[in-house]
């Protein structure tokens, strides 16, 4: 199993940007899935998660910026990131468990975020 993420890039404060991450594999299908974050210089933090069915958590610095969804038929997760300012640079990587004989976890290679003006 293999997870892809996509969808980062530099941005001006302020702006959206929405990654993207898509599990390719054999497996029988994904619960929990994850979006983490590491700043340069920082240890890597739990951004948002989300149950199969829907149900979101956020860390209380994105709350009310950014949107975790997926999508179950495309075993693809999003991070949709609004306003984003600049302790927002970091390094993206998307986790999920996967459920195949057994339920493993999951990690992607990352995608880099730079909000800089």
């Amino acid at each position: 199993v293999q997870l892809q993420a996509s969808g980062g890039g530099l941005v001006q404060p302020g702006v959206s940007l929405r990654l993207s991450c898509a599990a390719f594999g054999s497996f029988f299908s994904i619960n929990d899935m994850r979006w983490y974050r590491q700043a340069p210089g920082k240890e890597r933090e739990l951004v948002a998660s989300i149950s199969r069915a829907g149900n979101p958590i956020y860390v209380d610095s994105v709350k009310g910026r950014f949107t975790i969804s997926r999508d179950n038929a495309k075993n693809t997760l999003y991070l949709l990131m609004n306003n984003l300012q600049p302790e927002d640079t970091a390094v993206y990587y998307c986790n999920a468990d996967v459920r195949g004989s057994l339920i493993m976890n999951y990690w992607g290679k990352g995608t880099l975020v730079t909000v800089s003006s």
